[in-house]
């Protein structure tokens, strides 16, 4: 059975996302009321008809995540409810993403979790933008289109009109090296990574440099910064090692904490971000460059709604 008309909603995550990816669609967003109690129970009600169609809602599950959350799934419950055809949720930021694997005893697997809960919710499929870890498309039981910010996040570099041989992409950690890879593959760059060693949540130890920096203008390349206290301690050891300019990039500028505070009186000299995560001022901060994914995402739900091919967006 063909899908129906197309219809975009929006929590209260990520409006402005939202707005522009209808602009680019040329479609309005459809009207709900997604409000809450004042006990904090989430409400939500679907104002229009959305009987046969197929229905998308803009929702990335950034802080208050657990809220984000809720708001997601009870409005896919309110959708599947009014006999929506088919319902894909579009999380830029797919909250949990980091707790993927058991890394100690007794802990859990939330982004097993969250997957379980979005699809028992009700959607048919996901859109999603640079999961933490790629294998989390194996986590859902439904199709998942996975999309990469890279091409909006090089574009930015490739303004600069740097000579790629004095031009070095680093991975602030192993498990990074292949998104730095690719992205220094794009740039005609070399490539460098930071051995480090985590001592506890959100504490990282910088221990040294793996690769020629000396000289060179360094890239570090990140799908999320979250307190900002690895990428500050990686361009310092960069620095430390012999690099000149020392920029930083990132997908998910989730930025907790102190993060802005250490951006600005760090060594780097701009953090070029995505508005997967809504940064508005005051929390932009002086050093931080927000390019935006709407054009991306929305191609991809009309790529998505016309059953044509996602992948293609990257070839």
């Amino acid at each position: 059975m063909t899908a129906g008309k197309l219809v975009l909603f929006t929590g209260n995550a990520n409006p402005s996302l939202a707005q522009e990816i209808a602009d680019y669609l040329g479609t309005p967003l459809a009207e709900a009321e997604v409000s809450q109690f004042s006990d904090g129970e989430v409400f939500v009600q679907i104002n229009e008809n959305v009987r046969g169609a197929d229905v998308f809602v803009v929702q990335p599950t950034c802080a208050p995540v657990n809220h984000t959350l809720m708001e997601l799934l009870i409005m896919i419950d309110a959708l599947k409810r009014a006999s929506a055809q088919r319902i894909t949720p579009v999380m830029p930021y797919f909250g949990y993403a980091r707790q993927d694997r058991k890394v100690q005893p007794r802990v859990p697997i939330s982004a097993k979790l969250v997957a379980d809960l979005i699809a028992a919710a009700g959607a048919h499929r996901l859109l999603a933008m640079d999961l933490h870890a790629g294998q989390i498309q194996g986590f859902f039981n439904i199709p998942v289109d996975h999309l990469f910010a890279a091409p909006v996040l090089l574009q930015v570099f490739k303004e600069r009109s740097w000579a790629s041989a004095d031009l070095v992409v680093v991975s602030p950690d192993a498990g990074g090296v292949e998104r730095a890879r690719a992205f220094a593959k794009r740039l005609d760059a070399s490539l460098a990574f930071i051995d480090k060693r985590r001592t506890g949540p959100n504490v990282a130890k910088v221990m040294h440099v793996i690769g020629d920096v000396q000289g060179k203008d360094a890239i570090i390349i990140d799908d999320i910064i979250d307190t900002a206290g690895t990428m500050v301690q990686s361009a310092l050891a960069l620095k430390e090692a012999g690099a000149q300019r020392i920029f930083a990039s990132c997908t998910h500028p989730v930025l907790s904490g102190p993060a802005i505070e250490r951006i600005e009186t760090s060594v780097l000299e701009e953090v070029v971000v995505t508005n997967t995560i809504p940064l508005q001022e005051p929390r932009a901060g002086k050093k931080i460059t927000v390019r935006t994914v709407a054009p991306l995402l929305g191609e991809a739900i009309k790529r998505i709604h016309g059953e044509t091919s996602v992948s293609s967006l990257f070839v």
